[in-house]
């Protein structure tokens, strides 16, 4: 470049002083465009590859943006999932505090009743067997308070021992299944062994009395302890064969926890 330069500078100087040659001028011209040529080659290969990394930065700052868009889109429905996951999580702790709760109100309003006796219906053998003496001169209605007095105040033995003695001087009494349910419920959760076969005899001999659910849903509790699948056969009893008691709503969110 500074040759022609020079070379232009003489050729000129030439030129002007009249001692240039034509062939001299020519030459030059051929050199001039030469290197015009390889100048404007030089710039377009510059600018190509100038092109070509435009065009690959701005391909890869595209990329970048997707990713980050994608990034950000998933971290939104990373933390809408959490969230949605908490949402749950609240819920099913309220169920599952609403069903322990009623449970526990199931069973106060149950043990409340169990706890109260059950007057039947005034019928003459009723009226007459609670009016007669039995053993030791005392009515039924002396055996039956004195006896459930008893359990109350915590002597089970004792009223276990009133209650069939009430039992066997007035089978027929009203009052019959409840005696034989407190006799049950005299042996409680220390002796299971004793209290079954008692509420057995009571859902037997008195199917249609309010104590026979009662008693059937006493059972399934106990056959939990060794046998949950028997629980659930009594559980299941009592929602078919008493399905509007209140043992029946008991036996259902039983049922619920042994993951029936």
């Amino acid at each position: 470049m500074p040759g022609l330069a020079r070379r232009l500078a003489l050729l000129g100087l030439g030129v002007t002083t009249g001692c240039a040659l034509k062939g001299d001028v020519r030459k030059v011209g051929l050199e001039v465009e030469a290197l015009q040529a390889q100048i404007s080659r030089s710039d377009s290969l510059r600018h190509s590859e100038r092109d070509s990394i435009l065009t690959a930065i701005a391909a890869v700052q595209q990329a970048l943006t997707a990713q980050q868009a994608y990034l950000v889109q998933l971290r939104g429905d990373a933390k809408n999932d959490h969230l949605n996951i908490q949402q749950q999580l609240v819920s099913v702790q309220e169920l599952t505090g609403q069903s322990q709760q009623r449970l526990t109100e199931l069973r106060s309003q149950l043990e409340a009743r169990a706890a109260q006796p059950i007057t039947g219906p005034d019928t003459a053998a009723g009226a007459a067997s609670t009016a007669s003496p039995g053993a030791g001169g005392a009515t039924a209605d002396q055996m039956y308070d004195a006896s459930l007095q008893q359990y109350r105040k915590g002597s089970v033995a004792t009223a276990r021992s009133g209650f069939r003695q009430f039992l066997q001087a007035y089978p027929a009494d009203p009052r019959a299944a409840d005696a034989l349910f407190f006799i049950g419920e005299s042996f409680g959760d220390l002796q299971p062994d004793s209290a079954a076969p008692v509420y057995a005899q009571v859902v037997k001999s008195y199917p249609n009395s309010s104590r026979a659910p009662t008693a059937l849903y006493k059972l399934g509790l106990l056959a939990e302890k060794s046998d949950k699948a028997l629980a659930r056969t009594y559980y299941n009893r009592v929602i078919a064969g008493y399905p509007r008691s209140d043992e029946a709503n008991l036996a259902r969110l039983r049922l619920q926890s042994l993951g029936h």
